[in-house]
């Protein structure tokens, strides 16, 4: 079927129209180019330096100061417990009491030796005061009076030993109850009453210091010559002559909470390991520290140096290399640098940075390549994702 010649006009109009309206956009664009976005906002730190102290991180444990095996010093069926399982304890306390009858019948026993050798003591002294007057009367022989000095000297020393075994048995009846040597944290009594227990062999509890306590860590070869070097330069006292500060967090602390001092650091690596041992002291007043718990440590790297610091968020990497964005009329331009150690949330940088640069610390994924155009806005270097449109004063730096 045919369209009319009215129809077909129409759809001609039509066509033309939007020809013409093609060619009119053509020629704005032309005339104007493509729609202008404005540069991406993004926020900007000012590199100054700062006088830094470096510290080295280490992995480590809280030890006691002190750690007692409890052992009884006398055989015997264990009578009481007179602790709290896992309770503190003073020195002297008693624990632990073994049945001392056995022990006090001795003791008894020893003492009536005493009391009979002391009585031949008394008996021959007077013999040789009785042989001495008859000898001076010539009614006995110088060689009787001899026999009768020798009678002495034998009488006291069946003496001192009865004396000697009367102190064992007392002893032993004293070692009946079975006393705190420090004070401390106690474990759980290992042997319950009516058991028989063994002189030193049975293990009854355990008991370990509170307060102070050790954190023990590891240092490996490397660290371990730089401290020297350190030291031999004059550059940082050496933790063996010195009370070096260290910093401690338990798992679940933020940072480093805890303060304590160097106190031991060992004669010798192990040659297995690479590692040398070492101990700081710590505090514990509340008893948090618990032996065993791992711990966090920092310790005092280096003397106190100017350095310049910015933010670990500003850092990119490319391949092998670490760079920046800085922010220069406008653009923001790639700056290779050297990273050196970390500061909290901070960098040192070795260089490839000056003082004063702006430095983009929020916001380099809007930047595609260096000499993009940004709109910078000025915040404190530790606070990169500080709102400046809302907050227009920043605060300052922490």
């Amino acid at each position: 079927m045919n369209a009319s010649p009215q129809a077909t006009k129409s759809s001609f109009t039509v066509v033309l129209s939007a020809i013409a309206v093609a060619i009119s956009l053509t020629a704005c664009e032309g005339a104007g180019g493509p729609p202008q976005f404005p540069p991406p906002e993004v926020n900007v730190a000012v590199v100054s330096q700062q006088e830094i102290t470096e510290w080295d991180n280490f992995s480590g444990h809280i030890e006691a100061i002190d750690s007692v095996e409890i052992r009884p010093r006398v055989t015997g069926y264990l009578e009481a417990v007179h602790f709290v399982e896992g309770g503190l304890v003073e020195k002297g306390d008693l624990l632990f009491s073994i049945d001392a009858r056995e022990y006090i019948a001795a003791a008894d026993l020893a003492d009536a030796d005493v009391a009979r050798a002391q009585t031949r003591v008394d008996l021959a002294r007077q013999e040789v005061e009785r042989s001495e007057k008859l000898h001076i009367a010539k009614a006995v022989s110088q060689e009787e009076v001899d026999q009768r000095r020798g009678e002495v000297r034998q009488a006291l020393a069946d003496l001192n030993a009865a004396q000697a075994r009367a102190r064992q048995a007392q002893l032993n009846v004293e070692f009946s109850r079975v006393e705190a040597p420090i004070s401390g944290r106690i474990g759980a009594a290992l042997i319950k009453p009516g058991n028989l227990v063994q002189s030193g062999s049975s293990l009854l509890t355990t008991l370990v210091s509170v307060d102070p306590v050790y954190v023990a860590f590891e240092g490996d070869e490397r660290i371990y010559l730089r401290y020297h070097d350190l030291a031999r330069d004059g550059l940082r006292v050496s933790s063996r002559d010195t009370r070096n500060p260290v910093k401690v967090g338990l798992s679940n602390d933020t940072g480093y909470p805890l303060d304590g001092e160097m106190v031991f650091v060992d004669n010798q690596l192990d040659p297995g390991s690479g590692t040398i041992q070492a101990r700081a002291i710590l505090p514990n007043p509340e008893g948090r520290l618990t032996p065993g718990l791992f711990a966090r440590v920092q310790l005092l790297g280096g003397s106190g140096y100017k350095a310049m610091l910015i933010h670990e968020q500003a850092v990119l990497t490319d391949q092998d290399r670490k760079y920046v964005y800085v922010v220069v009329d406008g653009k923001a331009v790639r700056r290779d640098v050297t990273l050196g150690a970390q500061i909290g949330g901070l960098r040192v940088v070795d260089s490839g940075l000056q003082v004063g640069d702006r430095v983009v610390i929020n916001g380099t994924r809007k930047i595609f390549y260096s000499g993009a155009e940004v709109l910078p806005v000025e915040v404190p270097m530790d606070q990169p994702e500080y709102a400046a449109i809302n907050h227009p004063d920043p605060p300052a730096s922490s």
